[in-house]
């Protein structure tokens, strides 16, 4: 008998999901939450861009609150919000490219950043959807700051909410994947605007057995591509692999964005689709999911962006993520995945 932990929320055309909706777009919010109360709080970030708290160097990390501040900001990205905000700023003395992350802040967040003539430069609602960093927080990745400027970091709330937030700003370093030699290719077609996505789609395919559209794999290392079409949606892959005849399936995978990983339970019904274990891969930060059956058992699986819109300075539409399928418990028991990629060079 497995064992999971599942999160369940109802997605309109797929059906029962957890964690994050397994479809290709953005899902509505409930705005269920409570209004900022008056009160008096020790400031971290300032009030407002005239008493910001300076950012000297990178990196950059804060514990705060905006309980009790003003609500001096507002951007649409793509929810409005009336909740109390507060401001950082950062002036770096060189061209730059940083990461604004609120993962393990305790409410519903929104960050956005503004240049010195007070123009939108980045803005994000939500980007974690886990356990880990927190359902509905948000990040900006990728931001490219040009050197002498003063930029303004503002941290905000979801129509409303508010709370204990964790900042974090560092140097944007970026992740590039090579597919090792030998591996199996899932050859989606190129990722474009206007893009259908019915290649590997499951039960986010438009019409039809969502059989037609799982992609069966095999044990090995199998490269493929993800990434964003249009204005919110995101290609997701939908995949099937039978157990050995141990009973075992271990799925290892890097990706150079933030990747979900998702085992799904109840297909091939897709009104009853679940997810059971989850796992966040990237940017270039291996994840693992390990699941046992019943050998000869079906395992289907998901992998997808975590974010419905690309990042900012994403540029095109696609990023490469590697994966190792595996269903002997011997092979791969003490190796690592930089060993498991060798044996495919």
């Amino acid at each position: 008998m497995r064992h999971w932990l599942v999160i369940v929320m109802v997605l309109c055309f797929v059906g029962v999901v957890a964690g994050s909706e397994l479809g290709n777009r953005a899902a509505e919010k409930n705005d269920s939450h409570v209004n900022p109360q008056e009160g008096v709080n020790p400031r971290q970030g300032g009030d407002t861009v005239f008493d910001a708290t300076p950012i000297a160097g990178l990196p950059y990390n804060e514990i705060g609150t905006n309980a009790g501040y003003n609500d001096d900001y507002e951007e649409m990205c793509p929810y409005g919000s009336n909740s109390p905000d507060v401001v950082y700023s950062f002036a770096p003395a060189g061209d730059i490219a940083i990461d604004v992350d609120l993962c393990g802040s305790a409410y519903d967040t929104k960050v956005f950043m503004y240049g010195s003539a007070m123009n939108l430069i980045a803005c994000n609602d939500d980007f974690y959807f886990d356990d880990v960093c927190g359902m509905y927080v948000s990040k900006l990745e990728n931001v490219e700051l040009l050197g002498g400027e003063t930029y303004y970091i503002v941290v905000d709330g979801y129509s409303g909410d508010f709370g204990d937030y964790i900042l974090e700003v560092i140097e944007y370093v970026p992740c590039v994947l090579d597919c090792p030699g030998g591996a199996a290719l899932e050859g989606e077609p190129e990722i474009t605007d206007g893009y259908v996505d019915e290649y590997n789609s499951g039960c986010g395919a438009p019409g039809g057995n969502p059989l037609d559209y799982v992609q069966v794999v095999q044990p090995g290392v199998f490269c493929a591509v993800s990434g964003w079409y249009d204005d919110g949606f995101r290609d997701t892959d939908w995949f099937v692999i039978t157990m050995g005849p141990e009973g075992y399936f271990s799925w290892d995978c890097d990706a150079e964005q933030p990747t979900y990983m998702f085992e799904l339970l109840n297909m091939p019904d897709c009104a009853n689709v679940e997810v059971g274990q989850t796992a966040t891969a990237g940017p270039c930060l291996p994840a693992n999911l390990t699941i046992y059956g019943a050998p000869g058992e079906q395992v289907f699986f998901w992998a997808g962006p975590t974010t419905v819109y690309p990042p900012n300075s994403f540029v095109g539409h696609e990023y490469d993520y590697v994966n190792y399928f595996d269903t002997s418990v011997i092979a791969t028991e003490n190796a690592t995945w930089t060993q498991l990629k060798a044996m495919y060079r």
